[in-house]
């Protein structure tokens, strides 16, 4: 991609290339070379370039994401590189300008959004820094700084997206509410939280200036009631929320909660309504709560029409398909989520008109563990046909055998976009009547030689109808999750002190009772 470089690029990177004359010469530098300066370094792994550029930092403004991204300088892409050193020197140097400046900087924004987390690494030292990382340093950098700060005239507006869990929980409070002057002022767009009790998640929220946030996903281990849920939307107010996720459970009724006579729910017509004073939520993923009849009661109120819904598991009826096929949102839907419902046996044709009236914009469809048969294929593929938008199709976990599923890809070589396939392991290469759902054991006890030759034969399918752009692959455990991947030791150490804890309340009761 040398054509893809220009001649200042390839200058900026011979001069990055030689630390100590860089470092020498770059008061000399012209403020505009600064981005090209710092992209060279970034590309190269430079991380003493790096961490000087941001402490001299010369303009009003330092955009990650912007600087990482394609320019007429240079073509590449840099934005999935989360690399751990050339990070690092960017926080380690933002901490030096404020410092050094002493208040006579000119930087007022640092924009440090925009790098994606990828499963293989894309910088050549192959060590990443993970979102929780990324959140961790920036905290600790805060806490530092507050240390002996003097008031700066005008400290620095840092931006950042946060996945906070319990282990860095007290370093992101101190540094989103400082006791003193702090020099960095964290400002948060995008929100992840994990390992939380209610409580800690309601602090935080609201030191997180919930007033600008755009993103919040409240995951796994967070134990949260419909209680829990109304209470922070009431309590904290998120009036820019595009997107937000719910965890599982989170509209299961309180512990001591007693059931309305006139099967009203209270806390669910709360929290719609507050969800329906979210005028720019497109984003809903409440996936894995029981959800059964409350469809129109959940979406019904809202002033946006929702662009992407995940609700995978929710247990929905007749009513709730219904409601979702001919209701606003479907005429809208770019992302959608409906594993874990036997949708072609129990809802087919609400099922053929909900897609139907979604073919104009549905891009990500994702139908896992729906119980698909060989028998059904064919109604699947009617169905299908008319989404010639989709780019991305997901149905791991139904019982498909290895002749369905070349009839399935026949079909879908004919959508123009669609780009990646995750298809299910064949019936044909597990043992005589292998029951579905399967638990990951099951799921992962068969015969690898007769899976690699029908996944050939599958791709042969797609090579002799000129469809090679298309991606096809079964991950037998799910797609890579970097978050889940970064914190996966402290999940599991959340999760056996809850198992503990419940084994203590078990014991306890136990003993009450005799």
């Amino acid at each position: 991609t040398d054509t893809m470089r220009s001649l200042r690029f390839a200058s900026a990177e011979a001069l990055v290339s030689h630390p100590q004359v860089a470092l020498q010469g770059l008061d000399s530098v012209a403020h505009n070379l600064y981005p090209l300066l710092f992209k060279a370094s970034y590309l190269l792994e430079r991380a003493e370039v790096i961490r000087l550029l941001l402490e001299r930092w010369p303009l009003e403004e330092f955009r990650l994401g912007a600087l990482l991204g394609p320019s007429t300088d240079h073509g590449d892409d840099l934005r999935a590189r989360a690399c751990r050193a050339c990070l690092e020197a960017c926080v380690r140097g933002l901490a030096d300008h404020v410092l050094q400046r002493r208040g006579r900087q000119r930087l007022q924004v640092a924009d440090l959004t925009g790098v994606r987390d990828v499963q293989v690494p894309q910088c050549p030292c192959g060590r990443v820094l993970g979102r929780w990382g990324r959140t961790e340093l920036l905290a600790r950098t805060c806490c530092e700084l507050q240390v002996g700060a003097v008031a700066a005239p005008r400290p620095v507006k840092v931006i950042a997206d946060l996945f906070v869990t319990e282990r860095n929980f007290q370093a992101v409070v101190r540094a989103l509410a400082p006791a003193g002057p702090a020099p960095l002022r964290v400002h948060c767009l995008s929100f992840r939280a994990d390992s939380l009790g209610p409580s800690q998640l309601l602090q935080v929220l609201r030191l997180a200036g919930p007033g600008e946030l755009r993103k919040l996903q409240v995951v796994h281990n967070v134990r949260l009631h419909a209680g829990h849920v109304q209470q922070l939307l009431a309590q904290v107010r998120f009036p820019q929320l595009a997107s937000l996720t719910l965890p599982a459970k989170a509209f299961d009724a309180p512990p001591a909660c007693t059931p309305a006579a006139n099967s009203e729910d209270p806390l669910l017509t709360s929290i719609s309504w507050e969800l329906s004073q979210m005028t720019q939520l497109t984003e809903l993923s409440v996936a894995f709560s029981t959800l059964t009849g409350k469809i129109q009661k959940l979406l019904g109120p809202l002033r946006t029409p929702l662009r992407a819904l995940d609700l995978a598991n929710c247990s929905l009826n007749h009513a709730d398909m219904a409601f979702l096929a001919d209701g606003t949102h479907a005429a809208h839907l770019e992302v959608l989520d409906l594993s874990g419902h036997s949708l072609l046996s129990l809802f087919p044709s609400t099922f053929s008109r909900l897609l139907g009236r979604a073919a104009q914009t549905l891009r990500v469809l994702t139908l896992e563990e729906c119980s698909i048969t060989d028998g059904q294929v064919s109604m699947l593929v009617l169905a299908l046909g008319a989404c010639r938008q989709l780019q991305e199709l997901r149905f791991l976990g139904n019982p498909l055998s290895a002749r369905a599923l070349r009839c399935l890809f026949e079909a879908l070589c004919e959508l123009p976009r669609l780009c990646w396939v995750e298809f299910p392991v064949p019936t044909d290469c597990y043992p005589e009547g292998t029951a579905y759902p399967q638990d990951e054991l099951a799921a992962s006890k068969f015969d690898r030689q007769k899976y690699d030759a029908i996944a050939e034969d599958l791709r042969g399918v797609l090579l002799r109808a000129g469809r090679e752009d298309m991606q096809v692959s079964t991950p037998v455990f799910g797609s890579f999750d970097p978050d889940i991947q970064e914190t996966s030791n402290e999940l599991g150490a959340f999760l056996l002190q809850a198992f503990k804890t419940a084994l203590e309340n078990f014991s306890q009761a136990l003993r009450q009772m005799e």
